[in-house]
């Protein structure tokens, strides 16, 4: 019998990159100026002042970082998150907090003590939103758990339905771990606080944790997006079964900092740290110094907030609503619909073959789900990454040649 991560070995799961890069082979763009947007590796300006904060500590990369994160770091981010949600009290950043090396790497490491913690007759289940960040599978799959996939389609408001989930009895008593991102990426919809409530309820019931990425968090061009603390803060249980992961590369545009941490239920954290001490990696001091002054400063995020709200206005009027296009809450993806152009993987083809524009199918950052069907393979995934002008221009680009 093959071990569960022989889908990774075996190329049955890849990187949605892999798989464009593949689907593209042998294609040459069809303009003199190819356009990227495919990664989601935000290109505003980063906080001017990192290099002199990096500068500050160098001495410090001399010594151990600490597995739960300086104090101070700690601290900074306990501030931000009360600031940000005005919680009614802090963030223990002693107990609470807990840093770490990206939250991809936090999301990976998370499944461990979560399936440790219950215990769980038959094989492991880590259910997870579809689409999904490939650190949620290769995390299910790496402790043995089956990945089950939560079809987030149209219908469901680009969230997982959790009353279909509610009421499968037999899968929630071997679950543990639901993942939800929110804002979600790439449909960009929020959880709302009846949603989050509703997710952390069912978590509690039967005891398994709640992990939401809130990766995205800051990228908004209207409402802030309601944060899972801020819900849970409200409840006798306080944190309890939940934990919320956030990092620096999308609020900060400092993806290669590899700084971020996650928050919440302080039992788990402690196991969880226990585990991180043994074979995760550390933040460097010097990042973390930098890093709590950049979770104090909000002048350089509203910066970024401003350069989307023009580049979504530049959506809304160059796309108005074709392909289904909506403005989303959160994030800075476009999720378009081009099932009328034979699909996200042909259309992916077409605009790169045409047009010199890349984009990745929606079919490559998901699963077949539960009910047989992949529920991205109708669209694409564009990241509204590059500067505004580039950005009219590959949307320009896409209309004239899917029309």
């Amino acid at each position: 019998m093959s071990h569960p991560l022989s889908s990774l070995t075996s190329g049955a799961i890849s990187s949605p990159f892999t798989q464009l890069r593949k689907l593209l082979a042998g294609i040459p763009p069809g303009h003199a100026k190819p356009i990227e947007l495919t990664i989601g590796e935000p290109r505003e300006a980063m906080p001017d002042f990192i290099a002199a904060k990096l500068d500050e500590a160098t001495a410090l990369y001399g010594k151990y970082p600490p597995i739960r994160g300086a104090a101070d770091a700690r601290l900074a981010i306990s501030e931000w998150l009360q600031k940000r949600y005005a919680l009614p009290s802090a963030v223990d950043p002693e107990r609470e907090v807990l840093m770490l090396s990206g939250s991809r790497e936090g999301l990976f490491f998370a499944c461990l003590p979560a399936v440790g913690r219950k215990e769980i007759k038959g094989r492991p289940a880590i259910l997870m939103c579809n689409p999904y960040y490939s650190a949620y599978v290769a995390g299910a799959l790496a402790v043995g758990a089956e990945p089950v996939y939560l079809n987030a389609t149209k219908a469901t408001g680009f969230l997982p339905d959790l009353d279909e989930i509610a009421r499968d009895k037999s899968l929630l008593a071997r679950t543990a771990a639901l993942f939800i991102n929110s804002p979600a990426n790439p449909q960009g919809a929020v959880a709302d606080t009846r949603y989050i409530l509703k997710a952390l309820e069912l978590a509690r019931a039967r005891d398994f944790m709640l992990f939401l990425d809130e990766c995205y968090s800051e990228i908004y061009t209207e409402a802030p997006p309601t944060g899972g603390l801020e819900v849970a803060i409200q409840t006798p249980e306080r944190f309890r079964n939940l934990v919320v992961f956030n990092s620096l590369s999308k609020r900060s545009n400092l993806p290669g900092l590899r700084s971020g941490f996650c928050a919440g239920d302080e039992t788990f954290l402690e196991a969880y740290g226990e585990v991180r001490n043994m074979c995760a990696p550390t933040v460097p001091l010097p990042v973390q110094h930098a890093s709590a002054a950049i979770w104090r400063d909000e002048a350089h995020v509203e910066t970024s907030r401003a350069a989307y709200r023009d580049k979504f206005l530049i959506a809304d009027n160059v796309l108005g609503d074709r392909y289904g296009y909506k403005r989303p809450a959160g994030g800075f993806c476009l999720w378009l619909d081009l099932s009328q152009f034979g699909g996200g993987a042909q259309a992916a083809v077409t605009l790169w073959q045409r047009a010199g524009v890349k984009v990745i199918p929606g079919s490559f950052l998901a699963q077949t789900g539960r009910d047989g069907i992949n529920p991205g393979a109708d669209y694409v995934r564009v990241a509204m990454v590059q500067d505004s002008s580039t950005i009219r221009e590959a949307l320009e680009r896409t209309i004239s040649v899917l029309r």
